[in-house]
């Protein structure tokens, strides 16, 4: 629902509308703490809901009871991916850099304390979690209101509450194509767990996920900058910018993607020991080593989507690469012919892959002076008080200073 936000912030600056991006973020914090509040049941019944579906009932009662103990983690969430897109469209990367990088120091230490020295096991880890999550949230809070933003945040206003109804829209749009990204991890896990020998297969199925979440990480740090990227120059109705920065994303998480194949190929026998000692295990684990060099291509161009507004295009192609082909593709390697865990993540990889030939194609195909003016009619849509107008050229481009517009495309 945050991600909205994404769209929005970073169109408002490449327009130079700076007085909309503390109203943008009041309205998207609304909707994302409304929506924590109806998650929180979700929350509370986990176990149940595990059991329900036919899980494992030592692990379903462990996730629940997990659960309920990181539910102040989930309105961190909530107030923290508004502020952080906020933060994010005007490029202040490095006040959140120091910010989680002196929170990280702490929350090592917490886990240290509570897990290790006090021995309060997934408690502890949930506890050092909540805090070093509101950590940051305030930290970041306390940098947005301290008068660093003169011109972006000039307070809280009632016009956070004006068109919610078509802020909510979009956030749902970008709510879709994500959760549905997301959710077809989750449903791999519970296929896995409906595998025989569960206990085996959800570690070996957690630990493929943990390593993706770290290659993950590496490419977060692009992610967001072609998402801001992107949605600065539509905002600024610089489509040719726009675009060259699509090719250099792709050539770049192309590239960063054979470098991390090549190097997972290397360690492939040595990699797995790092997680467990358990041979069923390391056994599994080896497939998903492969996973990770396919989310760079796949990733990028997934930001670059949100920064164009593309949020509904790309939840329907998530629908059918995910839903459509990927999950039954893997069960059918996965029960008919007895792969197991190896069999549901190739399932699972083939859907990736489709996703990302379809993306970067559609990312490729685009019209980029078409999209500037979308954005431009989005600021309309969602502005409080009436944008100048600005005349069109001959293809349809829309231009309010053309010597500002050169000067940029001259620095880039």
């Amino acid at each position: 629902m945050g991600s909205a936000l994404e769209t929005l912030c970073g169109q408002a600056v490449g327009a130079g509308q700076y007085e909309m991006l503390g109203i943008y973020m009041q309205r998207s914090c609304i909707i994302t703490i409304v929506t924590a509040f109806l998650l929180t049941p979700l929350y509370i019944f986990t176990s149940p809901i595990l059991n329900l579906l036919r899980q494992n009932e030592k692990i379903s009662d462990l996730a629940g009871k997990y659960a309920l103990w990181v539910i102040p983690q989930l309105f961190a969430y909530a107030l923290n991916f508004p502020v952080q897109k906020f933060l994010q469209a005007q490029s202040k990367i490095w006040v959140m850099t120091v910010i989680s990088v002196v929170v990280l120091g702490f929350h090592v230490v917490l886990n240290w304390i509570l897990v290790t020295k006090l021995g309060k096991g997934l408690a502890g880890a949930a506890i050092a979690e909540n805090i070093s999550w509101w950590l940051v949230v305030l930290a970041q809070i306390v940098y947005v209101v301290s008068g660093f933003f003169p011109e972006s945040w000039t307070g809280f206003s009632s016009s956070a509450f004006k068109s919610l109804y078509s802020f909510v829209k979009l956030s749902l749009a970008s709510a879709l194509m994500l959760c549905l990204e997301l959710w077809y991890y989750t449903v791999v896990i519970l296929m896995v767990g409906w595998l025989k020998n569960p206990e085996i297969a959800v570690d070996a199925i957690s630990i493929c996920m943990n390593l993706e979440l770290w290659t993950l990480m590496i490419t977060l740090g692009f992610n967001a900058a072609i998402s801001v990227r992107v949605s600065n120059e539509l905002g600024a109705n610089n489509p040719k910018a726009a675009k060259f920065s699509v090719v250099v994303s792709v050539v770049t998480s192309t590239l960063f993607g054979v470098v991390f194949t090549a190097a997972i190929l290397a360690t492939r026998d040595y990699f797995p020991r790092l997680f467990s000692d358990k041979q069923e295990v390391i056994k599994d684990i080896k497939i998903g080593l492969f996973l990770g060099s396919n989310h760079f291509p796949q990733q990028h161009s997934t930001r670059v989507a949100v920064g164009a507004g593309w949020q509904l295009s790309v939840a329907l192609i998530n629908v059918g690469c995910y839903y459509v082909f990927g999950l039954p593709f893997g069960a059918l390697l996965g029960y008919k012919f007895d792969l197991g865990v190896k069999g549901i993540w190739l399932g699972m990889l083939a859907g990736c892959l489709l996703q990302t030939v379809i993306l970067i194609l559609y990312v490729l195909r685009a019209n980029w002076s078409k999209e500037a003016l979308h954005a431009e009619e989005r600021l309309r849509c969602y502005a409080t008080t009436p944008l100048p107008q600005n005349e069109s050229t001959e293809n349809g481009m829309i231009i309010d200073n053309k010597d500002k517009i050169n000067e940029r495309t001259a620095n880039i």
